[in-house]
């Protein structure tokens, strides 16, 4: 068990700057969490709803994050920041990291019959910061989803989705193999070829800068204080 809880500490560090050992881990509430979503899972899959609802209520006043007990979660979740919501019949696979105001929600059937109505994310997804990711959709193996997007369709195998309605971004192949890209959408990289606007805005400030640089040294050759032939007066 002390192995598990190391190499859970140990997968938490190596996506995350911020803790300086390992005991820093130990106050995320991410962490917290996740340590009572597993007692609130046992408990629901014995059916002994109640408790698991009490337990999951008392995490969730703790932490400030909602997984509801139903919701079946791999190996090394990592939930940066809080104010998440999990919903019951969400699916998430090894290695997946959730930034903060997440929300893997749920659509209601027509017919009021509960099933599979939440996400899927499948191992090693990267979920960026106030995402909405809704329904019974899957999110491919190493995906990426940007912050603030809505994604309400199946997302492939390592694309990066962006955007309301979140559409798909292509990801280099040499991008896409790196281990890990923290917050999940480096823009400069899968972003520009897909939004041309940016690079152009970018492109017209340096031409605008260069150009400022242009006036200014041509205002000082011509400046009233400097005589034309070049000698002091």
């Amino acid at each position: 068990m002390i192995r598990r809880l190391l190499a859970y500490i140990d997968s938490v560090v190596a996506r995350d700057p911020a803790p300086r050992s390992r005991w820093e881990v130990l106050l995320y509430p991410g962490f917290w969490a996740l340590a009572f979503h597993r007692v609130a899972h046992r408990f629901f899959t014995a059916r002994l709803f109640f408790l698991a609802r009490a337990i999951n209520h008392f995490a969730r006043f703790l932490t400030a994050i909602d997984i509801h007990p139903g919701a079946t979660i791999g190996r090394h979740l990592f939930i940066d920041h809080g104010f998440t919501v999990i919903g019951e019949t969400s699916l998430i696979g090894d290695t997946v990291t959730i930034y903060q105001c997440v929300t893997l929600g749920g659509t209601n059937p027509a017919n009021g019959v509960g099933g599979k109505r939440h996400p899927t994310l499948e191992d090693g997804c990267i979920i960026g910061s106030g995402a909405q990711i809704l329904g019974p959709i899957t999110v491919g193996r190493r995906a990426r989803v940007g912050a603030n997007a809505v994604v309400t369709e199946d997302v492939p195998e390592g694309a990066t989705m962006v955007g309301v309605k979140a559409r798909s971004t292509l990801v280099a192949a040499e991008t896409w193999s790196r281990d890990f890209i923290p917050y999940g959408t480096p823009c400069r990289e899968p972003c520009s070829d897909a939004e041309p606007s940016i690079s152009r805005i970018e492109a017209l400030e340096d031409e605008l800068a260069a150009l400022r640089a242009q006036i200014a040294a041509l205002t000082a050759v011509h400046s009233p204080d400097t005589p034309r032939d070049g000698t002091k007066g």
